[in-house]
């Protein structure tokens, strides 16, 4: 649905579209932050979990869901002018009404992942994004512009919340009782920080694009920053909220977290690495035909992006491990390393244009990377070559699968260039000989894999 939508409304709306929601987006994603505070977290981790606590923690996220729309209504204007773009006013009074909405269907969400109730989650995600996309569509065709990305994330998450609201069966019968805050705070307190901290570095980019470099570039930027999420975000977070709740249950049994956590690994870049590598031997074809002829930039920016999506892939599940070990205070030192490490790329990276903060960017990804896993197979009480041995064979097919594709669109360039059927091409060799080198290569390594999947957790 995600890549519907890009490929979609990026034929219909101009870069710097793109770029002013981007803005928008940045000061969205840090309110979003505030209106949680961990706390939903901490109802999937407990292990007894109350009445009061629920209903204190919905009363509290709804509070400042509201407080937070009254605060990006009145500093819209001040956020408008550090970006120096007057047309980003409206677009955030707009965007206000998300907060509380976001906020009323939070605890709801949280008691249905608590339950391993995915199946109904995935209707309602998958639901409530298609009628968003499609009201954008019919927006964006009758000239709303930017309005037409506002339209869908409002409808997205107004739809969203109403059906969590009837999928849990859940609604507070009880006031607030603010003692249960102060059994959260140790948890949440850290957690919350993290995502501070990891606001900032996931998010300084775009301040510092759209400051700098200007709305297109920016748009740009986030175009192939949304392609290299999209293996982070519909396999590795969802796998993480699969796990989550399974191993907070199981959080005193090391040996079953470390047991669950190299096969969710191992399935994970069993998919994304061949997914990033192919991308980046296809990436110019790939933007071309699915977004249209305005997004020249995108190819070069994904060069960089791409190798980030698949170390994020890895890397962002650790989070998982922390929570469900009640070790959030690890996170908060983590997101700290990382976050400095991330606006140092970007602000040396700036001055060397988006390419150059892309490039960056991937440098300090891949530095963050050993420091985070090794802490997260210390917490397990293994090391980081468990890790290494269960990702070896998707990343050696991967590099495989790209050379071997690579070679053949240098040798044969002219039959591998002819529009949309080169680029079928491509994508089709790439599938088979990735698929032919980890079927008849790492024949023992692939029945092993399917085996751990047939097993339940």
């Amino acid at each position: 649905m995600q890549l519907c939508s890009l490929a979609l409304l990026a034929r219909l709306l101009p870069p710097a579209d793109y770029g002013l929601m981007a803005m928008a987006t940045v000061v969205t994603n840090f309110a979003l932050l505030l209106r949680d505070l961990g706390t939903t977290a901490a109802i999937i981790q407990r292990k007894d979990l109350q009445e009061e606590t629920k209903a204190t923690v919905f009363w509290l996220n709804n509070l400042m869901g509201w407080c937070l729309a009254f605060a990006l209504i009145v500093f819209s204007p001040v956020i408008a002018r550090y970006f120096s773009s007057a047309k980003l006013v409206p677009v955030l009074l707009a965007l206000a009404i998300l907060f509380p909405l976001a906020s009323a269907g939070a605890v709801h969400q949280a008691l249905l992942e608590r339950q391993s109730a995915f199946r109904v989650l995935a209707r309602i995600e998958l639901g409530s994004s298609g009628l968003g996309l499609a009201a954008a569509m019919v927006a964006a065709l009758s000239g709303a512009g930017v309005y037409s990305l506002v339209i869908q994330a409002v409808l997205t998450t107004g739809l969203s919340c109403a059906q969590l609201w009837l999928a849990s069966g859940w609604h507070p019968r009880s006031r607030p009782v603010w003692s249960e805050i102060k059994g959260l705070i140790g948890f949440s307190g850290n957690l919350t920080a993290f995502n501070f901290i990891n606001y900032f570095s996931r998010n300084a980019d775009g301040m510092i694009i759209g400051r700098y470099l200007g709305v297109t570039a920016l748009g740009a930027y986030s175009m192939a920053y949304k392609l290299m999420l999209f293996p982070v975000q519909n396999l590795s977070w969802v796998a993480a909220k699969a796990l989550y709740p399974v191993m907070s249950k199981h959080q005193n049994d090391t040996a079953k977290i470390l047991k669950l956590y190299l096969r969710a690994i191992r399935l994970i870049a069993l998919f994304t690495a061949p997914l990033m590598a192919g991308l980046v031997a296809v990436r110019e074809p790939f933007v071309r035909i699915a977004f249209g002829p305005n997004w020249g930039m995108v190819p070069e920016i994904l060069a960089w992006m791409a190798p980030i999506g698949f170390i994020q892939s890895i890397v962002s599940t650790s989070g998982t491990i922390f929570m469900a070990r009640g070790r959030t205070d690890i996170m908060v030192w983590l997101g700290m390393f990382y976050a400095t490490l991330a606006i140092a790329a970007f602000v040396v990276g700036s001055q060397y244009g988006v390419v150059g903060v892309a490039a960056l960017f991937c440098a300090a990804n891949i530095v963050n990377a050993i420091p985070c896993m090794v802490t997260t197979m210390r917490i397990l009480e293994s090391s980081l070559n468990k890790l290494l041995e269960a990702i070896a064979v998707p990343v050696v097919g991967a590099l495989l699968m790209w050379g071997a594709l690579t070679a053949m669109q240098l040798i044969f360039p002219s039959a591998f260039a002819q529009g949309n059927l080169g680029f079928l091409m491509s994508v089709g060799f790439g599938v088979l000989s990735y698929g032919f080198i980890i079927v008849f290569i790492f024949r023992q390594d692939l029945s092993d894999v399917c085996t751990l999947v047939r097993l339940s957790p």
